[in-house]
């Protein structure tokens, strides 16, 4: 399959997904249950609520079970690890790995269920695809899509297909970060290209990953070092450097859109539906920017097919 139709495939099932299974972010019966367990209340973005960052890399980190906070450092990646660390930490003295991951299982649930009602039109059709789309996915140096796995799949039909999208949801989350570590990115560099090639102001969308002026300024230096930043921001060397992450990551998504088939345009297209009902307060509403980035495939994946 041609380079451009693979990650045409793989990113419509991103942008499908997403909505649907990021929701949990973002529900406001999950903020309930974390401040009823010692977290702060959570906080207000746009139309949506926000939570509290130690209830989030808490109740997400829960995933791999009652680990250090290092080790949800490591798996979130792209955080600056001491943010992460000591959330954690402090999540851990208010609660335990099982009693917030079924907070946020079931907060995302009754947000879905509020919202979409508890057995939406075609939710039996949408679960068996995204069965198929996550059945032949190996775990092999993926540690939040395991992780997630190892949680089984929730009594509610509407949760079953929640935990699998989260499930696809936290693959490619993996996949991108084997992909940005190979090109010799580090978690700073990557989320300062990462911003600029969506088109968002610079230091904006990574600052809410924790990194100091002094790190991003170091950061910075790096990439202009590589030739992939310059005084005018992302260089064509760098878009293309960036690009090929994202081509390397939606190539490691082949194997849940070849499960999928004929079948994707279905899935993507019920999810959407749904994700229009989620975006009236249950998910950021997606900017230009986002819809840009959702449909474009550059000039660098042509050249690369050719």
């Amino acid at each position: 399959m041609a380079i451009e139709e693979s990650s045409r495939r793989a990113r419509a099932l991103r942008a499908a997904i997403e909505p649907f299974a990021g929701q949990v972010y973002f529900a406001p019966e999950c903020h309930a249950a974390y401040e009823r367990l010692g977290f702060a209340p959570a906080g207000r973005l746009g139309n949506v609520s926000t939570p509290d960052a130690a209830a989030y890399f808490t109740s997400r980190g829960a995933a791999l079970g009652q680990v250090p906070g290092t080790v949800v450092a490591a798996a979130f990646a792209v955080f600056e690890p001491g943010i992460v660390t000591a959330g954690v930490e402090l999540g851990w003295r208010l609660t335990d790995a099982a009693t917030i991951a079924e907070a946020r299982t079931a907060g995302a649930i009754a947000q879905l269920e509020r919202v979409l009602g508890p057995q939406p039109s075609g939710i039996e059709r949408v679960t068996t695809l995204l069965a198929r789309a996550v059945e032949p996915l190996r775990p092999e140096g993926r540690p939040l899509f395991s992780g997630v796995c190892a949680l089984g799949l929730p009594d509610s039909t509407i949760g079953r297909a929640w935990r699998l999208a989260d499930r696809l949801r936290e693959y490619r989350g993996d996949s991108h970060t084997a992909a940005w570590i190979t090109a010799g990115y580090d978690a700073a560099e990557i989320g300062l290209v990462g911003e600029l090639i969506r088109g968002l102001p610079p230091r904006s969308y990574v600052r809410s990953r924790g990194w100091t002026n002094e790190q991003l300024d170091a950061a910075h230096d790096r990439l202009r070092a590589r030739g992939h930043l310059d005084e005018d921001g992302l260089t064509e060397r760098g878009a293309r450097a960036r690009e090929a992450v994202e081509i390397a990551t939606d190539h490691q998504m082949h194997a849940a859109t070849a499960a999928l088939g004929d079948d994707l345009d279905e899935l993507v297209s019920s999810l959407d539906r749904w994700n229009t009902q989620l975006a009236v307060g249950g998910y950021p509403a997606l900017t230009d920017a986002d819809k840009r980035e959702s449909a474009r495939i550059v000039s660098y994946a042509s050249g690369m097919s050719r």
